[in-house]
Parts: C-alpha cells; structure tokens; sequence
C-alpha cells in the first residue's frame, strides 16, 4: 500500500514539489552519491517530496460555512517535526536532501505546488487537497522540539494576487464570462485536462458601457462578483485542484453519496449542528444591476411575523429585468427552517469501505442526515438531504482524521421514469433530464 499509514484512517501522502528531482543521483553526495542507492537514482523520478513522515498534523478548510457566506481561497495548515526530521526542514541545511545544491536554494521554498492524497482500499490515490505554499513558519526551541508550520492556499489564492486590464464585455451567461476571464492573458489560467469544470451558468450578463470592467479589478474579486451578485451558484476550487463553478443553488437531482445516521444503519457521525433562527429570514430584498435597474420584492406575512429583514445587491451583473425580478425573488428566505447545519464524524469509528466514502465526499455533492430525538410516545427520528458547502479535515499522528461537513437545505428530484408508479408521475419530484 502507497503512503504512510494513519492511526485507523488509512494511507496518506503530503508531498512539497521542491522544484527538482528530489531522488536522483549526485555525485560526490555521502548520501545520494553511494552507488547501487535504491532511494537516489541515476536519472531521478520525482520533484515532489514526501513529507509525511515528518508531519505532526493536518487542517483543510475549503468552501464555506453557510451560504452567506462568500468562497475564498481553501487552506491547508500543517505542522513538520524538523526535530525528528533530524533538520532536513532547516533552509539553511545545504546537506538537506530538499536542498537544491544547484541553485543554493531550499527546495522547500514558498509558491512551491503541494498536495495530500489518501489512498483508498484498493490504492487508489484520491486527492484531499492540491495548492501552494504561502509560507513556512520556524519554530526552533534549545534543547526543545524544533517545528515548522506550513501554510497553503489554493489557485484562488494566485487569483486573488492577479489584476485585469480593460475588458469590454460582450453578451455572455455567467459561465462563459468566467472562462472568458480565465483566459485573458493577463491571467493564463491553466485549460488542460482537470484545471476547470466550469458549468454555462443560467443567467445572461451584461454587455453595455456600464458593465466594462476597469483597468485594475481584481480577477478573484470579479469572479467572486459574478457567482455573488448574478448566478448564485457555487465557486471553488475542487479537493483535486480543479476550478469549479456550479450553477444557481435549488433543486438537485444528484442522489446522496453519503448517508449519516446514529442508529447504527449507515456512516456513525458523533457531531450534529442543528439550526432553527430568525435571523436567517429575509423577507426584503433589494438587488440593482450596475445599469441602473432596481427590482424589489417582499414576503408581507413574513415582515408581519419576523419584521423587515433585508438584503441588498447593488453591484448586480445581471441586466435583463426578468433575471434581476428573479434573482429578488431567489434571495427571499421568508421562514425559518431548522435544519442540520453541519455533521462530523471520525474515520476510525468507519469501516474501510465507509472510510473511502467519506474521505471523497466534495462540496456540491448531497448527503443524507438522520438523528434520533426522545419524544413524548419514545423516539422520533428526522432525515433530511442536504448539499455540502464546505469541508474541514483535521488529521494528526496520533488520533487519525477527523472530517466535518457544513451544509445547506436541498431537495432531490428524479428523473421522470416512464410507467413507474412513483416516478411516472408529473410533479416537482419528477422532472425530465
């Protein structure tokens, strides 16, 4: 089995791209220049270093906790024992097999690509986490444990650094006008195999005067303003790397991959976050698109109930009236809804083949969570299926890999099935395609 093994969580390897071949043979080396070395070859294989055996502990962070909320970059933190390492971590160890001798410069050096990736029962590699390095933070103790924290971010963090010319628009839905920004040339964003996975959206955006997009405006920012302000959808960057961009947030007929409950019939989870507040209402809302146009709707019942409760857009990019009447329309949430928030569960309480289901799990993809309440007649218990926003790994040495899930309300729908005494049936359950 590739990687190194986690304590009831399966094999993982954190490798640090060091910007050479990593195993090759050197000559004159004392230790990659012995001749029949099985781990320095002649020709080398690999620029990608593994770090596992010198890590203490892992955090991810990508997507988001609620749907307010905006995506940003995802983030992984980990933490090396350069004591254990016996300093290989050190910059300054020129005999460090992560040392280019070449260029006298660590190999381990920021803006270096890194990845994680867990190894399911049969070995296949599954990434968790594809980024960069943003910087290493050393901790060297006399006599105590020298350690470095590493911190990553993922591509949107280059976007976030990456500034547009003048760009005047042409008509183009939501999508397009990503793939449109990604590949100017002022920002190169990779389009090989796996870089985007970029849906058409379902909205058009504005093309006049008002919706050129001035000299200086940040690429993450404008994207950001694209899903925020016209698709509601999602945008992110995938557990493998890939730029993501899923259309407005609603019905879904995506089944659950993943089914949590506490009566011992699926995955066990031992965390549940529960929400029932009125702050989460919005029975006003305001959108104006950057042409000028205002659409504003409300719930009456709602504002007799919960008061006025608004939000407002004014930077929408948006510019057909029926589409911003839409968007005013979306954005009403007139009732309070309780629901799972989120869900956690660790991997050593799972079987190995639910440990490779939810090792995968991505935002976007829908899961199911039951939990058992006492009642009044005994026991009640409440399913509902949900779609993930946003994933938190945490993983160490010595207790394994803890995983939560923050998620958002949804409804599957299925596809309509001829004859079928459930699903031949018309209805909002069943839908076409």
């Amino acid at each position: 089995m590739a990687g190194t093994s986690i304590v009831q969580s399966g094999n993982y390897s954190l490798e640090i791209d060091a910007g050479f071949l990593v195993n090759s043979f050197t000559l004159d080396d004392p230790i990659k220049g012995v001749l029949d070395n099985t781990d320095y070859v002649l020709d080398g294989t690999t620029q990608f270093a593994d770090v596992t055996d010198g890590t203490l502990d892992i955090s991810i962070f990508r997507g988001r906790r609620d749907t307010g909320d905006q995506f940003a970059a995802g983030t992984m933190n980990f933490t090396l024992n350069d004591t254990l390492a016996n300093g290989v971590f050190n910059p300054f160890d020129t005999s460090s097999p992560y040392y280019d001798a070449n260029v006298s410069t660590p190999g381990l050096a920021p803006m270096r690509q890194v990845r994680l990736t867990r190894y399911d029962s049969s070995n296949t590699p599954e990434r968790l986490f594809v980024g960069r390095i943003v910087n290493y933070n050393y901790n060297f103790q006399l006599g105590g444990l020298n350690t470095v924290a590493v911190n990553c971010a993922d591509e949107f963090y280059l976007l976030a650094q990456t500034y547009m010319d003048e760009l005047n628009v042409s008509p183009e839905t939501s999508g397009e006008r990503i793939e449109t920004v990604l590949d100017l040339p002022e920002v190169d964003y990779p389009s090989g195999v796996g870089t985007r996975d970029i849906n058409p959206g379902t909205v058009n955006l504005g093309h006049d005067s008002a919706y050129t997009v001035p000299a200086g405006t940040n690429v993450l920012g404008y994207l950001t303003q694209i899903n925020e302000t016209a698709e509601f959808g999602r945008l992110f960057m995938s557990r493998a790397g890939t730029f993501t961009f899923q259309p407005r947030i609603g019905a879904t007929i995506s089944g659950s991959v993943a089914d949590f409950a506490d009566d011992g019939s699926s995955l066990g989870f031992d965390e549940v976050g529960i929400s029932f507040q009125a702050d989460n209402v919005i029975n006003r809302t305001v959108v104006t698109s950057l042409g000028g146009t205002t659409s504003i709707d409300s719930d009456p019942a709602s504002i007799a109930t919960y008061f006025i409760q608004t939000t407002s857009i004014g930077n929408s990019l948006l510019h057909e009236t029926a589409s911003i009447d839409d968007a005013a329309a979306y954005l009403l949430k007139p009732y309070p809804e309780a629901r799972y928030t989120d869900v956690s569960t660790t991997l050593s309480r799972l079987t190995t083949a639910q440990r490779d289901t939810v090792a995968i799990i991505d935002i976007g993809d829908t899961i199911t969570i039951e939990k058992t309440f006492p009642s009044a007649t005994g026991t009640t218990s409440l399913a509902q299926e949900l779609s993930v926003e946003g994933i938190e790994h945490e993983i160490t040495v010595s207790t394994g890999h803890r995983v939560r899930y923050f998620t958002s309300p949804t409804q599957i729908v299925f596809s309509l099935i001829l004859d079928d005494p459930t699903y031949g049936v018309l209805d909002a359950l069943n839908v076409l395609g």
